[in-house]
């Protein structure tokens, strides 16, 4: 029983670290948060994750989650997804769902800007992002 009950948390251990992980302002590194005020100063009331080695900045709208900015452990800006209505997607998103997506339906809708300052869509369904270009065509699911 014990050897299982090892195994069932180490693999719990392993699940969260795939995981997003909420962190308090004190965690994000200096250069992190400096750089989230250069470049969005009017951003307030900021929670923090960290996910996949990176630091993500939400803050704006109800669920405080209507802009998300990601940057690396040194600052350096990856990208910022801002919510839009599900209808500002592309009108090729939602029928490439349901097609390849059986009885998926988008929860929330983002247009994501990279640091190059190319536009990507995300739709978000149960079990990840689809995440298609500024035209409407599939990209990856995230």
């Amino acid at each position: 029983m014990k050897k299982t009950l090892s195994l069932l948390i180490g693999f719990g251990f392993i699940a969260n670290a795939t995981l997003a992980q909420n962190l308090k302002p004190k965690d994000v590194p200096a250069p992190v948060k400096s750089a989230l005020a250069s470049k969005y100063p009017s951003a307030n009331k900021v929670n923090w994750e960290k996910e996949k080695g990176n630091y993500e900045a939400n803050w704006g709208g109800k669920s405080g989650e209507d802009n998300s900015a990601v940057f690396t452990p040194t600052g350096a800006f990856v990208e910022i997804v801002n919510a839009i209505p599900l209808a500002s997607l592309p009108k090729s998103v939602a029928p490439y769902v349901s097609s390849h997506y059986k009885g998926a339906k988008i929860k929330e809708a983002g247009k994501v800007t990279d640091a190059a300052g190319k536009t990507f869509y995300e739709a978000e369904i149960k079990g990840g992002d689809l995440i298609f270009d500024e035209n409407g065509v599939f990209v990856k699911k995230d």
